[in-house]
């Protein structure tokens, strides 16, 4: 290993064990009942709310799926991609954030999404409450593994390691540290990787203008690429065996592509899954005071926008400085390794990077407890062993979330994975399954149990229905899977709700009551 190798590896040991640390030091805190361990009491600051969502929301993602996006086709893909989840962000704090926390104390202190949709709905037979968490198991374990993908792209890259060794690895410490601490440590370490990830973003954005001679020698360099700066045009590199075909040290492109106003409504539709994540809908369970979810939205809108747009353009910018350097889809991913290794000096390209380890840390504990809490409180607790002491409960939950993490190592297995790729299909799965039922079960209070378990049901099938059989048929069918698959589940919650009987004279007084404590914030 050579001397600069030597440099990163201590930075980013460094960062861990500051990681590891936090979850030590969280401990005791979450120790005490499974509240604490998965919700942390209900005591989360309006800053570690809006930091540990936006962190765990991004992921690994966000510094090498998005900007490996930009470097590999340009501009549209990406920055209409970044639009539409600014805009999701936004809506999801102003609108569901004070009504969900309200509704979820309302409907029996309900403490995780699939317990509040159960609550919600006082469902005698627990359908939804099986539904929503089977659905969390399977599009959690493929988030699981994006974020695994990500810790290995970035270690077999800086030290030429075996990618599933280095894989391993990483994977255990996160479970390691989320085994320890739970819920605050997730949200507390969160906080810590969210500056992380932002100082990294903006460090590599001035080092890279800076070497590059400023915007305008960026754009100059790119401005001839078909499509590349376009908004509705997308560039076509041109390939021979998946490799981009290289002529004079420069890469190759075709013609470019269309990319039309339904392409754009299509993309910009990421920003509807924001209402059916459950690693963000829990932080608005979490915070501690309803009237501090206002300073929350704040910072989350203008963390989210800043550091979608810095990545988008940290793409580009590698285009322009390493135009022939990654010449496949899922190479361009590691731009941000590539530029951080050659503008910095070691050490500090270590801390650096260690933004790429924050996002794949902050986004993978949340998804791991967040499926362990769906097999440990929902299927343990309140169907197998009713009766189950809050040692047991946190003890399943803690077996449950290594297997979890085994899942997500066997879908990581392939170090040609495309990180934008598996967390697209696992971000329409969620927002398609669970957010307009959220979004109907907060705001119309005629919505149905029968109606609810349609709409999930409905909506999750459809996301794979779509991307399996008639995305691949092309044209006015090569819609993102989340924007069909939302409507879809939509209109199945309407029209079966209006077909059966109307919701209890208890669901509809708990409606009003969440309604009027969330709107009580206001004045």
């Amino acid at each position: 290993m050579s001397s600069s190798q030597i440099q990163i590896l201590v930075a980013m040991i460094i960062f861990m064990v500051v990681i590891l640390g936090i979850g030590v030091w969280s401990m005791k805190r979450s120790s005490g009942s499974s509240k604490a361990y998965f919700l942390g009491d209900r005591g989360l600051g309006p800053w570690v709310t809006a930091m540990s969502a936006e962190a765990s929301d991004m992921s690994g993602w966000l510094l090498m799926g998005l900007p490996g996006v930009a470097y590999w086709c340009g501009l549209s893909d990406a920055v209409w991609t970044a639009i539409g989840l600014a805009m999701g962000t936004y809506l999801n704090w102003l609108l569901v954030s004070r009504r969900l926390r309200a509704y979820s104390i309302v409907a029996g202190d309900a403490i995780t999404l699939p317990d509040y949709f159960s609550k919600r709905f006082k469902e005698a037979k627990p359908v939804l409450l099986l539904a929503s968490s089977l659905i969390i198991l399977i599009f959690f374990s493929a988030y699981v593994g994006s974020c695994f993908v990500t810790g290995g792209k970035l270690f077999s890259t800086l030290f030429a390691a075996n990618y599933q060794t280095v894989m391993i690895i990483g994977a255990a410490v996160v479970v390691l540290y989320t085994l320890i601490g739970g819920f605050w440590a997730e949200s507390i370490s969160d906080l810590v990787q969210s500056f992380v990830m932002i100082a990294a973003l903006a460090a590599l954005l001035i080092a890279g203008l800076v070497s590059a001679g400023g915007v305008s020698a960026v754009f100059s360099n790119i401005k001839n690429i078909p499509g590349f700066l376009e908004f509705f045009r997308i560039a076509s590199p041109t390939v021979s065996d998946g490799a981009q075909l290289i002529e004079e040290g420069q890469p190759l492109f075709g013609a470019a592509q269309p990319y039309g106003f339904l392409t754009v409504i299509s993309t910009m539709a990421w920003g509807l899954g924001y209402f059916g994540m459950p690693q963000v809908l829990l932080r608005f369970f979490a915070i501690r005071k309803a009237r501090e979810l206002t300073r929350s939205r704040r910072i989350a809108i203008i963390w989210c926008a800043v550091s979608l747009f810095i990545a988008v353009f940290i793409g580009l910018m590698g285009r322009s400085l390493y135009p022939a350097a990654l010449r496949t889809a899922s190479s361009a991913e590691n731009i941000f390794i590539l530029a951080s290794q050659t503008l910095f000096h070691p050490l500090v390209a270590g801390f650096v990077m260690a933004g790429i380890l924050a996002a794949a840390m902050s986004s993978s504990d949340s998804y791991l407890l967040i499926a362990s809490s769906a097999v440990s409180l929902n299927f343990y607790k309140n169907m197998l062993k009713k009766d189950a002491t809050e040692k047991q409960t946190m003890r399943v939950s803690r077996i449950v979330l290594c297997v979890i993490a085994l899942f997500g190592i066997v879908i990581a297995w392939d170090q040609n994975s495309v990180i934008f790729n598996i967390v697209s299909f696992a971000w329409a799965g969620f927002g398609a399954a669970f957010g307009p039922l959220v979004l109907f079960s907060l705001f119309w209070k005629r919505t149905t149990h029968a109606g609810a378990v349609a709409g999930m049901l409905g909506g999750a099938g459809m996301v794979f229905l779509w991307k399996l059989a008639i995305k691949p048929m092309g044209g006015v069918w090569g819609l993102y899977e989340l924007l069909p698959a939302f409507l879809f589940s939509c209109l199945l919650i309407v029209v079966v709700s209006l077909a059966t009987k109307k919701p209890s004279p208890e669901i509809e007084e708990e409606f009003e009551s969440a309604k009027r404590q969330a709107n009580a914030v206001l004045d």
